[in-house]
């Protein structure tokens, strides 16, 4: 078994998205930085390590076995075994995770660039360990709370969190039913559309404003999204933190 040492983790807890597990360069100063004494390094195939990326599902149980136990932490120098506690691999991406007693990836971390380096040339050489497990990510459906990989494309860490938030307002605003309100912040997006939106039933509505806010982060979602938010004070508390003093 091969092992890394001293390895730098900022936990994302459950993420079953890969896009929201932030890589070094958009890890922040007020993110929570733990050091591990020890990780075993597993290299697997690209399909469990894009299981492992983008899912919070069962991890195989021969995987759970080879590592219990295996990864220590040290605090106030004491030195501490984590149950199921491992860095996984395919050579293109590296990942660490922490079950927390479970038999799903709870927390997910990247690595510091000059220890993602080291494990790809411990691995080079190794052939990729092989576990059964059921790819159900393969039929995994996305939804407006948890989009595709594809709409989060190219964002930094602030655009992705800002972009959700509006997501989650546009939820709420769809639940409540209101295709008098829909039709408003489609308008807002479509001016010149103003008579036609008007006579819309509240699905053409709404697929209309989806579409409008689905692709890419610009000046219009951001100013949407602020006014969208406007007296809700859970959302409004998240727009305030993102638009503090973090550059990324």
């Amino acid at each position: 078994m091969l092992y890394l040492r001293d390895v730098w983790v900022n936990w994302f807890e459950g993420e079953e998205n890969g896009y929201n597990v932030c890589d070094f360069h958009e890890w922040r100063k007020d993110d929570f930085i733990e050091l591990l004494d020890q990780v075993p390094v597993l290299k697997v195939t690209s399909a469990l390590f894009h299981y492992i990326e983008n899912d919070l599902a069962e991890l195989p149980e021969s995987l759970l076995q080879e590592i219990y136990q295996k990864s220590y932490i040290r605090k106030n120098n004491e030195r501490s075994p984590l149950d199921h506690c491992f860095l996984a691999t395919d050579g293109n991406g590296v990942i660490v995770v922490d079950t927390l007693g479970y038999r799903i990836p709870i927390r997910k971390s990247r690595v510091i660039p000059r220890q993602e380096k080291a494990v790809f040339e411990m691995i080079e050489d190794l052939t990729a360990n092989e576990y059964v497990f059921d790819n159900i990510s393969d039929n995994r459906e996305y939804h407006i709370l948890s989009p595709e990989p594809k709409v989060m494309r190219g964002l930094t860490r602030k655009e992705r969190q800002l972009k959700q938030l509006l997501f989650m307002a546009l939820d709420q605003l769809y639940t409540s039913g209101s295709v008098e309100e829909i039709r408003y912040w489609y308008t807002e997006c479509q001016p010149k559309m103003y008579m036609s939106i008007q006579t819309m039933e509240l699905e053409e509505a709404w697929k209309g404003l989806y579409k409008e806010v689905e692709n890419g982060w610009s000046m219009k979602h951001e100013q949407i999204c602020e006014s969208i938010i406007k007296g809700q004070p859970y959302f409004e508390k998240i727009w305030e933190l993102e638009q503090g003093t973090h550059v990324n």
